[in-house]
């Protein structure tokens, strides 16, 4: 016999953030609705020999405010970012794991690299000082799934613990797993999200080796130009994105804030290429589709979409992915690229957009797709071009696409009180 398993509703109580444009949600929330660059030189290295100078560097971040002096140096910083993210999604959603909740309080958080700027130091101290200078802690410090690890040991969380690595769509999958964990019974909380800390010398030059960053090294703030005619690569950002996602009843039990509703998770896969999107979008369109269709909502309820868009080529693409799926109406949804503001944040990305589209919901704010001074003839859709844009609306949707084809695109509803009934 078949086993029928009723699906719950899966609310958003939590939000973390630790981003180029600042560290705290309210911070980083202002001056992305202001129009803000989070984009600079690069300072983690010398890049005065390198093609590309500039990133969206984290600045002015204390590992130490947020965990014991003793720790730090058994985890590598894009653990400090996911640890720093979930404690304020933790404090903001007022949740303490004890007792036998412990069991039903997962940790879903991924990154698309992980510790690449350790394994870059590590492996110029074994060649310069040999093996037994390595540090014991090495591994740990490097491997991916160690940010949900050091999550989970940190709150006590000891339900489902996982992580997708799935490059820029991380975040999205990461957010999509733990709202289908809560779904189908097997958690009642999930913390969830992306984290990512690769600006080292290795992934600027691969990245640069392959031609996928900006080179407006004399102009860092206006370098990152989603849709824009001018666009050259995308500027690479470091950061993390966390969400407290909950089973509804649980958060209503406990008189929780609740900020939206995840309605909708899709994934799928081109199956075409290893970085490059195919012309017609058709992986990304079905993904939609089939995110929208789970949502069970009308198109025309659809109120903002925080686009993939790189400031690459495939933000083309993704305009043509758009028009495929609205039709008409695509014209008449209001999208934007925060990656004009935070740069592209890799395996970080889906975590915070995900949180900005729930900002955005909460607040009846859509922020702007900043540097638009010439659009793209063929990207010529509503980008909210420079200035945020109030706005209230029901329905707003996340995408991420990432390197390998892979594909992920979230739905949240704006919450209402009445929506227990």
């Amino acid at each position: 016999m078949s086993k029928t398993i009723t699906l719950r509703r899966v609310v958003i109580t939590g939000l973390g953030l630790v981003t180029p444009l600042d560290i705290g949600v309210s911070n980083t929330w202002a001056k992305l609705c202001k129009g803000e660059s989070g984009i600079g030189p690069i300072t983690r290295f010398d890049a005065s020999q390198f093609p590309v100078q500039i990133a969206g560097e984290v600045k002015n971040f204390d590992p130490g405010v947020y965990i014991e002096k003793k720790e730090i140096k058994k985890m590598d910083t894009f653990i400090h970012y996911a640890v720093a993210a979930s404690q304020e999604a933790m404090d903001d959603a007022k949740l303490t794991v004890s007792g036998e909740m412990a069991d039903r309080v997962g940790v879903y958080i991924g990154a698309g690299i992980g510790g690449l700027p350790a394994i870059e130091h590590y492996h110029k101290v074994l060649l310069e000082r040999g093996p037994d200078r390595v540090s014991p802690f090495f591994i740990p410090m490097v491997i991916i799934n160690l940010a949900s690890g050091q999550v989970a040991i940190r709150f006590g969380a000891k339900g489902p613990n996982a992580c997708a690595v799935t490059a820029c769509a991380t975040g999205n999958h990461c957010i999509g797993e733990g709202y289908r964990l809560i779904q189908r019974g097997e958690a009642d909380v999930m913390i969830v999200g992306g984290a990512e800390s690769t600006i080292c010398s290795t992934a600027v030059a691969g990245f640069a080796a392959a031609k996928a960053l900006s080179r407006r090294n004399q102009d860092p703030q206006r370098a990152s130009r989603p849709f824009d005619k001018d666009r050259d690569g995308f500027v690479i950002g470091e950061g993390a994105g966390v969400l407290i996602l909950e089973d509804l009843d649980h958060a209503v039990a406990r008189g929780a804030r609740i900020y939206a509703e995840v309605i909708g998770y899709a994934m799928n896969s081109d199956a075409f290429h290893i970085t490059a999107p195919p012309d017609d979008g058709g992986g990304a369109v079905v993904c939609m589709e089939k995110a929208i269709r789970e949502a069970e909502i009308e198109k025309r309820t659809v109120g903002y979409i925080n686009a993939h868009a790189t400031s690459t080529f495939a933000d083309r693409v993704e305009t043509q992915v758009i028009k495929q799926v609205f039709g008409d109406d695509a014209y008449t949804i209001p999208i934007s690229s925060t990656k004009s503001m935070t740069g592209h944040l890799l395996g970080a990305a889906g975590g915070i957009e995900a949180v900005f589209s729930v900002l955005a919901l909460h607040h009846g704010v859509i922020p702007p797709t900043i540097n638009l001074d010439t659009p793209d003839p063929e990207c010529d859709l509503d980008y909210v071009p420079n200035q945020a844009r109030s706005c209230s609306f029901d329905v707003a949707i996340s995408n991420a696409f990432g390197f390998g084809g892979v594909n992920a695109c979230l739905v949240l509803r704006r919450w209402e009180p009445a929506g227990t009934e």
